[in-house]
């Protein structure tokens, strides 16, 4: 039993665009490529193809399900168990929005009244949900899930006023940073000061306790991790830079 890569596309339901990817980054090899370079596949390859699909159905990642069908010592009850917990804090999240949002439906056609704290609870769980999505995987990994729950819910308990100023305290970062780069300020300077100064009482809003070497961990990821860079760096080149060198000066100092 043999399939042309079209075959295993049409059976599958898999594009023949995806299987030259999972060939390309060797998930999912042919069982053999023929003198004219069309791939076909066996039946070893269609059961693996089966379990990609399994596994990218139920959210794995492509590196993590390349480990799980060729990892013999792959422990895939642990694997799923930590993906059952995930799954679960997402549902959790989701419903809480869903909650939210349901309220505010209700008191926008009069049917019954939210006070302030229901009314910016919907604004805080889209904070946390984003931040979840864009760089949860990498905080969690480096601070582990206790310290990031434990600020999650910092943020989901703030008091309106709070919220506000912290809303604005990332705003004005991100304005100061943008204008000292422009006018070419240095790290060093009384303009880098005061950006750590900003920055250090935005941490310590979701921070249970300050540690200056906690802080310029999370300056280092700025520059680091592409994501956290793009979102420094959006408008104006050099911001994640000037922030992470910034912290790394003034932190000892202040």
């Amino acid at each position: 039993m043999k399939y042309s890569i079209k075959e295993l596309s049409d059976i599958a339901g898999v594009s023949a665009r995806t299987l030259r990817y999972y060939d390309e980054i060797n998930l999912l090899k042919p069982a053999f490529v023929n003198e004219a370079g069309y791939r076909f596949y066996g039946k070893k390859e269609v059961d693996l193809l089966w379990k990609i699909l399994f596994y990218r159905e139920r959210g794995f990642d492509l590196k993590s399900i390349q480990r799980i069908i060729y990892q013999e010592d792959f422990d895939i009850c642990h694997a799923l168990e930590t993906h059952l917990l995930e799954l679960e804090k997402e549902k959790e999240r989701m419903e809480s929005l869903i909650r939210t949002v349901k309220q505010t439906l209700i008191a926008m056609k009069g049917e019954t009244k939210m006070d302030d704290k229901e009314r910016f609870q919907v604004f805080k769980e889209r904070l946390v949900q984003e931040n979840e999505e864009k760089y949860g995987e990498e905080i969690r990994k480096t601070y582990g899930d206790e310290q990031v729950d434990a600020a999650n819910r910092r943020i989901l308990n703030m008091s309106r006023e709070d919220f506000e100023r912290f809303q604005h305290l990332e705003q004005e970062i991100l304005s100061k940073l943008e204008q000292a780069v422009k006018q070419g300020d240095e790290p060093e300077s009384e303009t880098g000061r005061e950006i750590v100064i900003l920055h250090k009482e935005w941490l310590c809003m979701t921070w249970k306790t300050y540690a200056k070497e906690a802080h310029k961990g999370v300056a280092a990821m700025y520059v680091s991790d592409e994501r956290f860079r793009q979102y420094y760096d959006r408008s104006v080149q050099g911001c994640a830079k000037f922030l992470n060198e910034s912290i790394c000066f003034w932190a000892d100092r202040l």
